[in-house]
């Protein structure tokens, strides 16, 4: 015990936490559950690569849930900010390119893959938006893209993709059903890709007039 004279001591993580404040990191609830969904992500996959589909589907789930909490939180208790604004997509887009990623390699453990051209489809489609979006942004400094319903169907479709091959490896799916939504995913990814582009164009016109 220590006296009443002697101050208490400091914990790691109280030091650690006083350190980020200090150095003006918004330390919030919504972003570290955006933190801990970035960590979810090699635990995955290890999952996928040693053939354990059950504990990577509930990693997966686990990494929705947090998703979905983050966000409420950020906006019920007023804790939006930029860094929240730039963790929170780059966590979604890290999950879901890796699940795709690692799900389309035939050496893992899993019964089920996804074929390559797939994860080739979704990285070129989120390429060529992110390219596109850094030159307007030189160009005309244009900062804002808001996501579109395609784009949002998008990544319905695809978190819908995921869970599905993974219950068909984890323990039984129609497969039907998962190349129905194998083909929907590619649908709205090409769909969405175009639709950027349209809007990306209507955006410079606004400008240029």
């Amino acid at each position: 015990m220590t006296g009443e004279g002697t101050p208490r001591r400091r914990l790691p993580l109280e030091d650690c936490s006083t350190g980020l404040i200090s150095a003006g990191v918004p330390v919030t609830l919504a972003n570290l559950l955006t933190v801990f969904r970035l960590i979810l992500v090699p635990f995955f996959l290890m999952a996928v690569f040693y053939g354990h589909a059950r504990v990577a589907l509930v990693i997966f789930l686990c990494a929705g849930i947090t998703d979905g909490l983050d966000g409420f939180i950020a906006r019920f208790f007023n804790q939006r900010t930029a860094l929240g604004a730039f963790l929170d997509p780059m966590a979604d887009k890290l999950m879901l390119t890796s699940a795709f990623v690692a799900l389309a390699i035939p050496e893992t453990g899993l019964a089920y893959s996804i074929p390559v051209w797939l994860p080739v489809l979704t990285i070129a489609r989120d390429v060529v938006i992110v390219l596109l979006s850094l030159l307007l942004n030189l160009a005309f400094n244009l900062k804002q893209f808001p996501p579109s319903v395609p784009g949002k169907m998008t990544t319905f479709f695809q978190i819908s993709f995921v869970v599905a091959v993974l219950l068909q490896n984890a323990y039984f799916f129609p497969s039907e059903v998962v190349a129905g939504l194998m083909w929907t995913v590619a649908f709205f990814t090409v769909f969405s890709g175009i639709h950027y582009l349209w809007r990306m164009r209507s955006m410079t016109k606004g400008v240029n007039s």
